[in-house]
């Protein structure tokens, strides 16, 4: 499997995956290395809080590096009128009669709670591409879609200005 992510989003895991390896790493192993010598183990927070700590920031850093690997640099290729990524668009929801924004993103910055909404989505991927005033169905499993009318473009770029997820 392929990861499709921008020259951006790489960039962005390279220096997060600088960051744990260099300076949290160890400072953690530090952390795990004092509370060891609190005492009874068996019985020891800080210990297991350090520990913990130190294995998510080990798991995180084999997410980032397999997430780079496996990597596919993909650019926007949407023409000036259609929606691309890292777009805001504006859709009327017919079923509902109300609109709704959204902003295409790649996975790794996906947050559905803040409108944005990946491009391998259901509605990322019904609405790529798409122009002003296209009725878009959008299947969302087997059972269920639902029809959306383009409003609205704002074209954009990938700034930098959206995190990455955190997992």
């Amino acid at each position: 499997m392929h990861n499709e992510l921008t020259a951006k989003d790489i960039q962005m895991m390279k220096e997060e995956l600088y960051h744990r390896r260099v300076e949290l790493r160890p400072k953690l192993l530090e952390a795990v290395k004092e509370a060891r010598g609190f005492g009874d183990l068996s019985e020891n927070f800080e210990y297991k809080a350090a520990k913990q700590e130190k294995n998510r920031n080990e798991s995180r850093i084999r997410f980032l590096e397999n997430m780079i690997r496996t990597a596919v640099v993909i650019s926007d290729g949407a023409g000036a009128d259609a929606v691309g990524l890292y777009d805001k668009v504006t859709v009327y929801v017919e079923e509902d009669g109300e609109t709704e924004t959204y902003q295409i993103v790649t996975t790794m910055r996906q947050d559905a709670l803040h409108g944005l909404i990946s491009k391998e989505s259901p509605v990322g991927r019904a609405i790529l591409g798409k122009k002003v005033g296209d009725r878009v169905h959008i299947q969302v499993n087997e059972g269920y879609g639902y029809d959306v009318v383009v409003r609205s473009i704002e074209k954009a770029a990938d700034d930098g200005s959206i995190p990455l997820n955190a997992f």
